[in-house]
C-alpha cells in the first residue's frame, strides 16, 4: 500500500500550531481582513483552505477550479467554515479582475503555476503559490520579473522555510558551527503508487479539459493523468522530484548557502521499478556544482537522490537533507527534527519540529498587511530550487553533463538541452508574455 502523501502529514502536524496561527488580530495592522481568492482548490488547495478558513484576519471570497464537483465542495467548506458563501467560478480572470481580492492562492497543476501567478501579479494581487513556481526554467525568470515590476509579493509553498526548528538550524549552519558547508546532500524516498497504462478517452462532464490544459499544447484526456497524477507527465508536471523532492532540495540550496544557479550538472534516472505511463524518472541521483563566490576556482557541491519505490529511511529519516562541512555535519529530516555533529561523530545539538505549514501562511499575510519585513519563501528561493529540478530532468532526458550559464539562464553546451529551458505554448489567454 502506498504511504501516506506529504501533505497528509503536514495537515496532522498542522493542528498543534494551528491555535497561534488562529488567533485573534492583536494589532491594527492585523485586524485588517485580507480578501483572498483560492485557484485549484482540490488536494494541497484543500488543504490551504482548511486552514485559512479558520483565520479570523482573512476572507475568502473568491473560489476557482475547472472540475465543477471540486468547485463546489470548495464552496461548501468555506461557507461552514466562515458563515458566508464564496464567489465560485471555473475562469480566475474573473476573480482577479475584482479590486477588492487582496492576494491569490494558487493550487494548480504545476504548468498553471507561473501563467496563475503571472496574471494575478499583473491584476494587483499579491500570489501564494505551491511548489514548484514554475513548469520550466524560463517560467521562473518571468515570473521573477513580474514580481519587480507589479511591486506585489509572492511566497512560495517550501514551508520548510517557516518551521521555527528549521530556521534555528539555518541560522546554526550560516553562523559555521560546523565549519564551512562544501557538501549538502537532499533525499526523496517513498513508495508510489502505479499509475497503469490508459489509452485518450472523453473528460468526464463535470471538467473543463480545455481550460485544465491551458496555455499547454492540447493533449488527449486520459483517465491516470487526474487527480493528481499529471505530475509524472512531461506536459504537466516535473516529476516527483518537483512534487516531494524539490521541498528538501530547497532546505539543502538554504543550508549550503547558495545565492544563485549550479554552473555544472549531471543527472542519472530512469525508471527502474514501475511500468505504466509515467514519463518522469522513479530512480534519479543528480549532482550540481556551485563557484564558491570570492574563491576562483573553488567550488561546492549539492546531492539529490530519489526512489519512489523504496519506502525506507537513509540517515534515519525517509525524506531529508544533509550538510558535511569541515568542522561536523548535520542531518535534518522534513517533517521531524535535525541532528548535528561535531568532530568525532559527538552529537552536539539537536531540536525537533519541521515544516510549518499555518506559520507560513502567517508569514505571507503579516507581508501582505505590511506587518512582516521578509517573506520566508520569496520568488528568486523559489526560482532557484525549482531551477535545479528542471535543470536535473533535462540532463537526465539528454543524458548529457550540462554546463549552465547562472547570469543567462541557458546551457551553452547542449542545443537541444538548451531547448528544454523553456517550452512550447499555444495561443491562449494563459500564455505568459515574453516566453
Amino acid at each position: 500500500m502506498p504511504l501516506p502523501d506529504r501533505r497528509d502529514v503536514l495537515q496532522s502536524a498542522a493542528v498543534g500550531a494551528a491555535a497561534l496561527a488562529f488567533s485573534p488580530p492583536t494589532s491594527a495592522a492585523e485586524s485588517k481582513k485580507v480578501v483572498l481568492g483560492i485557484i485549484g482548490p482540490g488536494g494541497m488547495g484543500m488543504n490551504h483552505l482548511r486552514n485559512l478558513v479558520k483565520r479570523k484576519d482573512v476572507e475568502i471570497a473568491y473560489v476557482c477550479d475547472v472540475d465543477k464537483n471540486r468547485l463546489a465542495a470548495a464552496a461548501k467548506e468555506v461557507e461552514a467554515g466562515s458563515g458566508k458563501a464564496p464567489k465560485a467560478g471555473t475562469d480566475m480572470r474573473v476573480m482577479l479582475d475584482d479590486k477588492a481580492v487582496d492576494a491569490v492562492f494558487i493550487a494548480t497543476p504545476d504548468h498553471w503555476h507561473a501563467p496563475a501567478s503571472i496574471l494575478a501579479l499583473d491584476a494587483g494581487k499579491h500570489v501564494y503559490v505551491e511548489k514548484p513556481c514554475s513548469h520550466n526554467i524560463r517560467e521562473g525568470r518571468l515570473m521573477a520579473d513580474a514580481v519587480k515590476r507589479s511591486g506585489k509579493l509572492l511566497q512560495v509553498g517550501t514551508q520548510s522555510r517557516s518551521g521555527p526548528a528549521i530556521i534555528e538550524a539555518m541560522e546554526r549552519l550560516k553562523a559555521g558551527e560546523i565549519g564551512d558547508i562544501l557538501v549538502a546532500k537532499a533525499w526523496n524516498s517513498q513508495l508510489r503508487g502505479n499509475i497503469g497504462k490508459a489509452k485518450p478517452e472523453q473528460p468526464p462532464a463535470h471538467l473543463d479539459f480545455d481550460t485544465w490544459c491551458g496555455p499547454v499544447p492540447l493533449v488527449p484526456y486520459r483517465q491516470n493523468l487526474l487527480p493528481g497524477r499529471w505530475r509524472w507527465f512531461y506536459d504537466f508536471g516535473a516529476g516527483d522530484m518537483g512534487n516531494d523532492g524539490v521541498h528538501d532540495i530547497d532546505v539543502a540550496v538554504w543550508g549550503l548557502g547558495a545565492t544563485t544557479h549550479p554552473s555544472r550538472i549531471a543527472c542519472l534516472g530512469g525508471k527502474y521499478f514501475f511500468d505504466d505511463d509515467q514519463q518522469f524518472p522513479d530512480t534519479q541521483y543528480a549532482v550540481f556544482e556551485y563557484p564558491v563566490e570570492g574563491k576562483p576556482g573553488a567550488s561546492k557541491q549539492l546531492i539529490f537522490e530519489q526512489r519512489i519505490w523504496s519506502p525506507y529511511v537513509q540517515e534515519g529519516y525517509e525524506n531529508g537533507a544533509a550538510y558535511y562541512g569541515t568542522k561536523g555535519m548535520m542531518i535534518l529530516g522534513h517533517s521531524i527534527s535535525w541532528k548535528m555533529y561535531g568532530p568525532k561523530n559527538k552529537l552536539i545539538a539537536e531540536r525537533t519540529g519541521g515544516a510549518d505549514l499555518p506559520a507560513h501562511h502567517t508569514n505571507f499575510l503579516d507581508c501582505v498587511r505590511g506587518g512582516a519585513k521578509k517573506l520566508a519563501a520569496d520568488v528568486m528561493a523559489g526560482h532557484l530550487s525549482a531551477s535545479l529540478v528542471h535543470l536535473a530532468n533535462i540532463a537526465a532526458r539528454t543524458n548529457k553533463v550540462l554546463e549552465f550559464d547562472p547570469k543567462t539562464e541557458t546551457i551553452t553546451n547542449d542545443e537541444v538541452a538548451n531547448g528544454m529551458v523553456k517550452r512550447k505554448y499555444r495561443e491562449h489567454w494563459g500564455t505568459p508574455k515574453g516566453v
